[in-house]
């Protein structure tokens, strides 16, 4: 621990060395902050929403410091961060970190970021992959257009700034794409030293408990609430451990449901637990069976004046948890998009380098902006709305027809099942349908189309919600090998028929064959949507 702390102390100073001119302006930046900020509509009209008394942010300074080097999650950005003596590389770490971060798991980031940095271990590496290597190795981990945006900045960086990243808050906003007020704060103040505070969704929760800040946390007035508060509490000789120990005490105690006030290191500074307490005589969350009836003197919940106040009354039941208060949020966009699982006998040229054997699946590119830009996916179409069976094959015919730059017919077409996927904004249902084409050397004329094996698919650049279609006709084709193997329908081989048999028409599925197909792929929908 002790070498970690002397290489951050390191660390710090060469950052300081190499940008000596900016840290004068960053001074003086913070300064004429403090003195631009006019006694207006934003600033809070009641005292528990500040912090007062010089002594008490030097204690919760300490307090929280002392909790984060005792129980933070060693986590690999960080260790590159306070291990990493190359000023530029230390940068791209915390910002590759950062946006890898932004409304993803930590959990789930760990292997992801991992490979990324064994990959492309710095910004000139990154500069020089390509946006398909860069959609292959993000796929699976949601919101694309940050890797996008990740691989535009990288070459903004060579191209434009000499291989350097930004040595300032300022030049990081302002010179990398994708890179808001937090992010920028972030990565300078963990990379680079630089004295700002960081509010991301963690910090919001903590500083509106600590302060009793009930108004909507999303009003600019909150918002610039929280920015100062947060630049007040800043510690100057360790601003980014300061900053990811707040962080970490919104994830791991100060959280969305069910905090654990007990464990907290700054729970003497919270208005939130104070409030809670005197309002159930008791231990926050334990409401009491005959609520305290005592007026609460510091209760400004009905002050018109104040911007920061809650407007709404105490729910005795949430306790700590009336902070922060968020607007509803906006029910999402329901689509219904057609998709067809196309494939062909291996051995057709498709990519992967597989030879014969398996099946190829057709992909389309989707557009280079937009929802999931540049990813491959099975061809599709929006729903109509006054859609029907006929009218679904209908659309998907002469979809897949046009990227074949052949003629289908719709008997050709079989309707698989649907997928749920939610993304941040949409309902996503894909109404799936499949089809196998016997040739093997079906071309796709289009460079936005391609033929991959099954192997090369899944380490290409596609969307979860592809992954889920692919288990889909997995498991419908896993029922019918088992109809095959318990001889409940004959000719599942495709055996070919006696001579003197007279060949007929495939017969439509009758009602009871549908009705337990549909029975058992119910039970398969609600497996994907509890994954989902």
């Amino acid at each position: 621990m002790s070498r970690l702390r002397s290489a951050a102390r390191n660390g710090r100073r060469a950052g300081e060395e190499v940008s000596k001119a900016a840290e004068p302006k960053r001074n003086r930046s913070n300064k004429a902050a403090k003195e631009e900020e006019p006694l207006n509509a934003s600033s809070p009209s009641c005292s528990r929403h500040s912090f007062h008394p010089p002594a008490d942010v030097e204690l919760l300074r300490s307090q929280l410091l002392r909790w984060y080097d005792n129980n933070k999650r060693e986590l690999p950005w960080r260790t590159l961060a306070v291990t990493e003596s190359d000023l530029n590389i230390r940068t791209y770490a915390v910002w590759v970190s950062e946006i890898m971060l932004q409304q993803t798991q930590v959990a789930t980031v760990i292997d992801y970021y991992n490979k990324w940095m064994k990959r492309w271990p710095t910004v000139r590496h990154l500069s020089a992959a390509t946006l398909e290597e860069v959609n292959q190795m993000w796929a699976g981990l949601g919101y694309y257009s940050r890797g996008r945006r990740l691989h535009e900045g990288a070459q903004k960086v060579v191209s434009q700034l000499k291989g350097q990243m930004p040595r300032t808050v300022d030049g990081l906003l302002k010179q990398l794409p994708g890179v808001g007020r937090y992010t920028a704060a972030a990565v300078g103040s963990i990379a680079l030293g630089q004295v700002t505070g960081a509010v991301d969704g963690n910090v919001v929760r903590v500083l509106c408990r600590l302060r009793a800040i009930g108004a909507d946390s999303t009003s600019a007035a909150v918002t610039e609430a929280l920015w100062r508060l947060a630049n007040t509490l800043v510690d100057p000789e360790r601003p980014g451990d300061f900053n990811q120990a707040v962080m970490e005490l919104g994830a791991r105690v100060c959280s969305p449901r069910g905090p654990v006030c007990s464990q907290c290191p700054v729970q003497s500074h919270c208005h939130a637990f104070r409030t809670a307490q005197g309002k159930r005589g008791g231990t926050p969350g334990k409401p009491d069976r005959k609520p305290s009836t005592l007026p609460d003197i510091e209760d400004c919940m009905s002050s018109e004046a104040c911007p920061l106040c809650p407007s709404e009354p105490w729910d005795e039941v949430l306790g700590v948890q009336n902070f922060p208060r968020k607007p509803p949020k906006k029910p999402p966009r329901v689509e219904r998009t057609l998709t067809c699982v196309v494939t062909r006998p291996g051995g057709g040229g498709g990519g992967g380098g597989e030879e014969g054997g398996g099946d190829e699946y057709l992909l389309t590119r989707r557009p280079s902006t937009g929802l999931l830009a540049g990813l491959w996916e099975f061809p599709g179409l929006l729903q109509g709305e006054k859609s029907s069976s006929s009218k679904d094959k209908a659309a998907l015919c002469a979809r897949v027809s046009g990227l074949l730059a052949g003629d289908l017919t719709e008997s050709l077409f079989r309707y698989a099942g649907e997928v749920v996927h939610v993304f941040s904004h949409i309902h996503q249902t894909y109404v799936v349908h499949s089809v196998r084409l016997r040739d093997a050397g079906a071309q796709t004329p289009s460079e936005k189309a391609q033929w991959l094996t099954r192997s090369a698919l899944q380490e290409a650049a596609v969307s979860t919600g592809v992954k889920k279609i692919l288990e889909l006709c997995d498991s419908v084709d896993g029922q019918k090998e088992q109809s095959c193997s318990g001889g409940k329908r004959q000719n599942c081989t495709g055996t070919k028929k006696k001579k003197n048999q007279r060949a007929s028409k495939k017969p439509k599925l009758s009602a009871s064959d549908s009705g337990s197909r549909q029975v058992s792929l119910s039970a398969f929908f609600s497996h994907v949507k509890q994954d989902s």
